[in-house]
């Protein structure tokens, strides 16, 4: 997890003595509900938002698989540094109580530290509670310095991530495969996206990865809102990630994310949204948009069993 590292830290550890153990514990309390911490911690999309330690730290992804069993890789970029691998393996997901992931992180094909990382959440609807700890083995010079700073400033970011997600859900009575191919077809899309008495008009619509959906939703009353979807991960059957523009290669005002899980025959819907800015996330709440997505939700669940 790139947010628990910081460059100088690791960089300026060189001449620390080696093979050094220590246990690190962090604690956060969040002004948001326990299903939106959850959600802002292991999402790929939101974790991509929150991951630099610092402004002048830019984090890629180049793979995300949060499953047990999967793995999330990453680099660190920092100008006029060499670049920084982290290698992250989910151990253990138990939705809304606890993860526990193993790091390993790399730079100049040195690895620089292994470490267990365990955090346990616990809250409401109304607020959220994170302990974070961290077992961590320097392998390269003292890294528990870097990693004191670099997991503070990424538990802060994710305090404030966590507290501008939006999180619904709604168990579908179909099978997955079904409501993904009613999700990914540009034919069927269109027919169902949005809240009751709105409909579509499509401009452009390409479901991929690198692809996007350029549409107009238009109001009962005939008012029409300018959309374009971008799509930054297409994972078939298991997840969508996709950025939330205003219009045309627009302001974007949200990261956002689909999940579709198997439950017992039915299919188990997660939408995630991660507006860009506190205010649109409370102007979002104040013009009804959980109501909205669920309904959004629900004409998806009447397209799929009618």
């Amino acid at each position: 997890m790139m947010s628990n590292l910081d460059p100088d830290g690791i960089h300026g550890a060189r001449d620390a003595a080696e093979g050094r153990f220590a246990t690190l514990t962090f604690e956060r309390d969040v002004a948001a509900p326990l299903s939106a911490l959850w959600q802002a911690w292991t999402a790929p999309a939101a974790r991509a938002v929150w991951a630099a330690p610092t402004p002048s730290v830019l984090v890629e992804f180049l793979e995300a698989d949060t499953r047990v069993g999967g793995r999330e890789v990453s680099l660190c970029k920092v100008e006029g540094q060499p670049d920084i691998r982290c290698e992250c393996g989910w151990l253990e997901l138990r939705p809304a109580l606890r993860s526990v992931n193993y790091e390993v992180v790399s730079s100049e094909g040195v690895t620089q530290s292994a470490a267990l990382v365990t955090a346990d959440f616990s809250g409401t609807e109304e607020r959220s509670r994170l302990v974070v700890t961290v077992q961590l083995s320097s392998l390269a010079g003292n890294m528990e310095a870097g990693y004191r700073q670099g997991f503070s400033a990424g538990l802060d970011h994710l305090a404030g991530v966590a507290g501008r997600t939006m999180v619904l859900q709604r168990v579908i009575r179909a099978p997955r495969t079904i409501v993904w191919n009613s999700w990914m077809n540009p034919e069927t899309l269109p027919q169902w996206w949005g809240p009751e008495g709105f409909s579509c008009r499509t401009s452009r619509i390409d479901l991929r990865t690198g692809g996007e959906w350029l549409f107009d939703m238009i109001g009962p009353d005939g008012t029409v809102y300018p959309n374009h979807h971008r799509y930054i991960e297409v994972r078939p059957e298991e997840r969508i990630g996709y950025a939330l523009l205003w219009g045309e290669n627009g302001p974007k005002h949200a990261d956002a994310w689909a999940l579709l899980e198997d439950q017992d025959g039915a299919t188990k819907v997660t939408l995630g949204m991660v507006f860009s800015t506190a205010a649109e996330f409370q102007q979002a709440k104040g013009f009804g948009a959980v109501e909205l997505g669920l309904q959004t939700l629900g004409k998806l669940e009447r397209f799929v069993t009618s």
